[in-house]
């Protein structure tokens, strides 16, 4: 990755949209996270990532557009999201990332924002 590039622009779109699907693979096959999404079809969970993942890593603002501001935690404060909860969304979100190919030095950027996010998210001891 060139120091002066972005994860997005180190990546691209159609990696970041690989990620995406490949993580709600993971979750499909992880019955405690599963049950979180009420749809049986996670399309439109699946595009809400993509968007927010292209957001956040340098790309286009359209997560902004459309949703407005993140707000993560206020999101998701409806459900009860532990340090168990916490884990399993990060094991799907690492899974995810071992089947996409990228330099260590996104990989790792990749995860220290998943982590930082992952823990801010937790609302239940």
């Amino acid at each position: 990755m060139n120091s002066g590039e972005s994860i997005f622009e180190s990546l691209g779109e159609e990696k970041i949209k690989a990620l995406v699907r490949e993580f709600y693979i993971q979750v499909r096959d992880t019955p405690d996270l599963r049950k979180l999404y009420p749809d049986e079809d996670l399309t439109e969970a699946e595009e809400r990532l993509f968007l927010f993942l292209i957001h956040v890593f340098g790309g286009p603002h359209t997560y902004l557009e459309k949703r407005g501001h993140p707000m993560l935690r206020r999101r998701h404060f409806q459900w009860a999201i532990d340090g168990n909860m916490r884990n399993l969304w990060l094991n799907c979100m690492f899974a995810a990332m071992d089947k996409v190919e990228m330099d260590t030095n996104i990989r790792e950027s990749m995860m220290s924002y998943f982590i930082k996010v992952a823990n801010h998210m937790i609302n239940k001891e």
